[in-house]
């Protein structure tokens, strides 16, 4: 059985940096796209970032664009999320998806089939 489990999240300040993890068992992840979606209290689940199969091309929402990078260790079934220079507005449930073969689609949420349980990100301003 697929499992994605998320850490790395925390309180930190206006302007500093956290470092996501989510580490994937139960799958063959090499074969699967991954990607960052996050959700703010109220308000709707919104992409983040995706890293495709076979590629690991990179996709951003245009708010994290420049601040925030994605990236795999295969060898270690391992999606990571650097955040930097982050904002209030980060303040969000981060959670991590993966979808098998995924090439295309990667900020949509059907493209992918398996997510973790989120862990909570606060920027104090």
């Amino acid at each position: 059985q697929a499992r994605l489990v998320e850490s790395g999240g925390g309180l930190v300040e206006t302007g500093g940096s956290l470092k996501l993890a989510c580490a994937a068992s139960g799958l063959t992840f090499r074969n699967y796209a991954m990607g960052w979606f996050r959700q703010a209290p109220g308000k709707e689940r919104e992409f983040v970032a995706g890293i495709s199969w076979p590629d690991s091309a990179t996709y951003y929402a245009d708010s994290v664009k420049g601040r925030f990078i994605i990236s795999r260790d295969d060898a270690k079934s391992t999606v990571y999320l650097q955040m930097n220079t982050l904002k209030p507005e980060d303040t969000a449930v981060y959670s991590c998806s993966a979808g098998p073969y995924g090439r295309s689609n990667l900020d949509l949420p059907r493209t992918y089939i398996h997510w973790g349980q989120g862990t909570q990100v606060t920027v104090s301003s």
